[in-house]
Protein backbone atom coordinates (compact mmCIF):
# COMPACT_ATOMS: atom_id res chain seq x y z
CA UNK A 1 0.00 0.00 0.00
CA UNK A 2 1.36 3.57 -0.63
CA UNK A 3 0.84 5.92 1.47
CA UNK A 4 1.81 9.56 1.13
CA UNK A 5 2.97 12.63 2.87
CA UNK A 6 1.38 15.73 2.67
CA UNK A 7 1.89 18.95 4.12
CA UNK A 8 -0.40 21.06 4.97
CA UNK A 9 0.25 24.94 4.33
CA UNK A 10 -1.65 27.04 7.08
CA UNK A 11 -4.48 29.01 5.40
CA UNK A 12 -2.99 32.23 6.17
CA UNK A 13 -0.32 31.96 3.61
CA UNK A 14 -2.93 31.64 1.25
CA UNK A 15 -5.32 34.17 1.39
CA UNK A 16 -2.00 36.69 2.31
CA UNK A 17 -1.09 35.24 -1.63
CA UNK A 18 -4.51 35.89 -2.48
CA UNK A 19 -4.76 39.68 -1.84
CA UNK A 20 -1.39 39.49 -3.10
CA UNK A 21 -2.54 38.76 -6.68
CA UNK A 22 -5.93 40.46 -6.45
CA UNK A 23 -4.38 44.03 -5.33
CA UNK A 24 -1.16 43.29 -8.35
CA UNK A 25 -4.18 42.91 -10.67
CA UNK A 26 -5.94 45.84 -9.39
CA UNK A 27 -2.78 48.40 -9.18
CA UNK A 28 -2.27 47.25 -12.70
CA UNK A 29 -5.87 47.49 -14.63
CA UNK A 30 -7.03 50.98 -12.78
CA UNK A 31 -4.78 53.17 -14.25
CA UNK A 32 -5.49 51.72 -17.14
CA UNK A 33 -8.85 52.14 -17.09
CA UNK A 34 -9.00 55.54 -15.32
CA UNK A 35 -6.89 56.73 -18.37
CA UNK A 36 -9.32 55.53 -20.75
CA UNK A 37 -12.45 56.95 -19.42
CA UNK A 38 -10.62 60.29 -18.94
CA UNK A 39 -12.08 62.58 -21.40
CA UNK A 40 -10.72 65.52 -21.14
CA UNK A 41 -7.29 67.55 -20.28
CA UNK A 42 -6.52 70.12 -17.58
CA UNK A 43 -4.73 73.24 -18.78
CA UNK A 44 -4.60 76.11 -16.28
CA UNK A 45 -8.52 77.31 -15.62
CA UNK A 46 -9.18 75.49 -18.70
CA UNK A 47 -10.80 71.89 -19.03
CA UNK A 48 -10.64 70.60 -22.62
CA UNK A 49 -12.89 67.71 -23.80
CA UNK A 50 -12.42 65.80 -26.28
CA UNK A 51 -14.30 62.53 -28.11
CA UNK A 52 -13.96 60.81 -31.08
CA UNK A 53 -17.03 58.69 -32.55
CA UNK A 54 -18.82 57.30 -35.32
CA UNK A 55 -20.88 59.72 -37.62
CA UNK A 56 -23.81 56.88 -37.63
CA UNK A 57 -24.87 57.56 -34.32
CA UNK A 58 -26.16 61.48 -35.09
CA UNK A 59 -29.31 61.47 -36.01
CA UNK A 60 -30.24 62.37 -39.84
CA UNK A 61 -31.87 65.39 -38.76
CA UNK A 62 -28.84 66.86 -36.58
CA UNK A 63 -26.50 65.72 -39.25
CA UNK A 64 -28.71 68.25 -41.28
CA UNK A 65 -28.60 70.94 -39.72
CA UNK A 66 -24.30 70.94 -38.66
CA UNK A 67 -23.99 69.96 -42.73
CA UNK A 68 -22.14 66.43 -41.64
CA UNK A 69 -21.97 63.93 -43.94
CA UNK A 70 -22.89 60.47 -41.80
CA UNK A 71 -21.80 56.95 -43.21
CA UNK A 72 -20.06 54.04 -41.58
CA UNK A 73 -16.48 55.11 -42.62
CA UNK A 74 -17.18 58.77 -41.06
CA UNK A 75 -15.87 60.02 -37.57
CA UNK A 76 -15.97 62.96 -35.92
CA UNK A 77 -14.19 64.15 -33.36
CA UNK A 78 -15.45 67.00 -30.79
CA UNK A 79 -13.36 69.04 -28.92
CA UNK A 80 -14.84 71.57 -25.78
CA UNK A 81 -13.13 74.13 -23.78
CA UNK A 82 -14.84 74.78 -20.35
CA UNK A 83 -13.49 77.46 -18.03
CA UNK A 84 -17.18 77.46 -16.52
CA UNK A 85 -18.86 74.16 -15.68
CA UNK A 86 -21.41 73.75 -18.87
CA UNK A 87 -20.26 76.95 -20.52
CA UNK A 88 -17.78 76.69 -23.04
CA UNK A 89 -15.54 78.90 -23.95
CA UNK A 90 -14.13 80.01 -27.77
CA UNK A 91 -11.13 78.65 -28.95
CA UNK A 92 -9.20 78.19 -31.92
CA UNK A 93 -9.03 74.60 -32.77
CA UNK A 94 -6.42 72.71 -35.41
CA UNK A 95 -5.45 68.62 -35.53
CA UNK A 96 -4.37 66.37 -37.61
CA UNK A 97 -5.65 62.40 -36.77
CA UNK A 98 -3.41 59.46 -38.84
CA UNK A 99 -3.60 55.64 -38.55
CA UNK A 100 -1.34 53.18 -37.88
CA UNK A 101 0.75 53.51 -41.71
CA UNK A 102 0.68 57.46 -40.90
CA UNK A 103 -1.55 57.99 -43.31
CA UNK A 104 -2.89 61.64 -42.64
CA UNK A 105 -5.69 63.91 -42.54
CA UNK A 106 -6.05 67.54 -41.81
CA UNK A 107 -8.64 68.32 -38.81
CA UNK A 108 -10.56 71.40 -40.36
CA UNK A 109 -13.08 72.32 -37.32
CA UNK A 110 -15.92 74.10 -37.62
CA UNK A 111 -17.63 75.97 -34.39
CA UNK A 112 -21.07 75.11 -33.04
CA UNK A 113 -23.13 77.35 -30.75
CA UNK A 114 -26.10 75.92 -29.22
CA UNK A 115 -27.39 76.98 -25.79
CA UNK A 116 -25.02 78.96 -24.78
CA UNK A 117 -22.17 76.47 -25.14
CA UNK A 118 -19.73 76.56 -27.85
CA UNK A 119 -17.91 73.47 -29.04
CA UNK A 120 -16.06 72.06 -31.86
CA UNK A 121 -16.71 69.65 -34.67
CA UNK A 122 -14.48 68.22 -37.35
CA UNK A 123 -15.33 65.19 -39.67
CA UNK A 124 -12.93 62.63 -40.62
CA UNK A 125 -12.43 58.88 -42.76
CA UNK A 126 -11.58 55.89 -41.32
CA UNK A 127 -11.26 52.53 -42.18
CA UNK A 128 -12.73 49.48 -39.88
CA UNK A 129 -10.81 48.54 -36.78
CA UNK A 130 -8.02 51.52 -37.57
CA UNK A 131 -6.20 52.54 -34.12
CA UNK A 132 -6.56 56.26 -34.82
CA UNK A 133 -4.06 58.62 -33.43
CA UNK A 134 -5.61 62.81 -33.23
CA UNK A 135 -3.03 65.37 -32.02
CA UNK A 136 -4.84 68.48 -31.47
CA UNK A 137 -3.91 72.02 -30.76
CA UNK A 138 -6.33 74.48 -28.83
CA UNK A 139 -5.73 78.34 -28.71
CA UNK A 140 -8.15 79.46 -25.74
CA UNK A 141 -9.34 83.46 -25.50
CA UNK A 142 -9.13 84.59 -22.66
CA UNK A 143 -11.54 86.87 -20.74
CA UNK A 144 -10.32 90.40 -22.69
CA UNK A 145 -10.60 88.17 -26.07
CA UNK A 146 -7.03 88.16 -26.36
CA UNK A 147 -6.13 84.34 -26.46
CA UNK A 148 -3.49 82.74 -24.35
CA UNK A 149 -0.63 80.47 -24.97
CA UNK A 150 -2.15 77.09 -26.48
CA UNK A 151 -2.16 73.47 -25.86
CA UNK A 152 -1.27 70.38 -27.87
CA UNK A 153 -2.07 67.29 -26.75
CA UNK A 154 -2.93 63.64 -28.62
CA UNK A 155 -5.04 60.98 -27.50
CA UNK A 156 -6.21 57.54 -29.38
CA UNK A 157 -9.01 55.91 -30.75
CA UNK A 158 -9.93 52.27 -32.21
CA UNK A 159 -12.73 52.99 -34.50
CA UNK A 160 -15.24 50.94 -35.85
CA UNK A 161 -17.63 50.60 -39.06
CA UNK A 162 -21.37 50.32 -37.46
Amino acid sequence: MLTYKVKIQPMKSFISISYLVIWTLMTSVIPVIASEQQSFRQHDDYKIFYSAFGSSFLTPEIAVANGIVRGKDRGLVNIAVVKTLGVGSPAEVSGVVSNILQQTQTLEFKEVKEQGTVYYLAPFKFDNEDYLTFKIKVLPESDSGQSVFSYDFKFQKKMYHN
